[in-house]
């Protein structure tokens, strides 16, 4: 799941072989994309907001121009499923990570594979963008967090501490913190400069699906698989949680004001949450 970066949209991914856009929070279906050929792992939306970028089981990343009302650009580089993809400030480069223990970053306007980071020694299953710098951070089933100068392809820091695979990694808008969640539940926030764990979070034994911060950073929603989202106050250190789903909550994330909280579930439901 993806919030549109000027618009109040998301755009959902399924195993369903499809990508949707919505609008919130009237939840109107604005546009259906097809083209996969099995599940789609994650989403990203260009920084203008005029395209969209998918990672699938069927080991393809894509991306979808809206101008054009199709997909313009397929990249077959990974030799396994992609789990998520992030888009690098400028528009002009794409990032993927995969099953195949690796992360690649794509010249959209080449349209060729620049660079391919290795370092992990099991999936690589999310990845995000330091805001506004050339810093990809990577988290993996191999239990740590790495950060990648995509000049180089050199890997810059390795966060140590979770003892199960990690699912997802986010960093706050700062860009001084990061949240992590694995497999087991545990949600763990990092500082940044000093490479040290701030905080550990026990929500066991249900994986944590994924992780996402508020503007403000002071919040942060946790996609539990038990079908519920966590809500972390980070310094009161206070948790309320939100039900309703019948399912695993797979992703959940705020509007851009932080009025609204919108989570996608296995049971086939986006909810919105205000």
């Amino acid at each position: 799941m993806a919030l549109h970066p000027l618009r109040d949209v998301i755009a959902t991914v399924s195993d369903d072989t499809t990508w949707k856009m919505w609008s919130v929070p009237d939840g109107e279906l604005l546009l259906t994309g097809r083209g996969h050929t099995m599940w789609i792992g994650g989403c990203d939306f260009h920084p203008q907001g005029t395209k969209l970028a998918t990672g699938s089981g069927d080991t393809s990343v894509k991306v979808w121009d809206f101008s054009e009302g199709e997909c313009v650009s397929t990249f077959n580089d990974h030799s396994h499923p992609v789990w998520g993809v992030a888009w690098h400030h400028s528009g002009n480069f794409l990032a993927s990570c995969s099953m195949d223990n690796s992360s690649k970053l794509f010249d959209v306007v080449s349209e060729r594979c620049r660079c391919t980071f290795r370092g992990h020694s099991d999936s690589v299953n999310s990845l995000t963008f330091l805001p506004y710098s050339n810093i990809l951070c990577t988290c993996s089933a191999d239990k740590t967090i790495s950060m990648w100068d995509i000049r180089t392809g050199l890997c810059a820091q390795t966060f140590y501490g979770h003892v199960n695979a990690i699912n997802n990694v986010e960093f706050n808008t700062q860009g001084t913190a990061i949240a992590s969640c694995d497999a087991y539940g545990i949600v763990k926030i990092w500082d940044v400069r000093q490479v040290v764990e701030i905080e550990t979070y026990d929500f066991e034994p249900h994986p944590a699906n994924s992780v996402k911060f508020d503007t403000s950073g002071a919040c942060l929603a946790v996609a539990s698989n038990d079908g519920s989202v966590k809500m972390l106050e980070i310094e009161k250190n206070k948790v309320t949680e939100l039900t309703g789903h019948e399912d695993g909550v797979q992703g959940a994330l705020f509007n851009r004001n932080g009025e609204m909280l919108i989570s996608a579930s296995s049971d086939t439901t986006v909810k919105i949450w205000s």
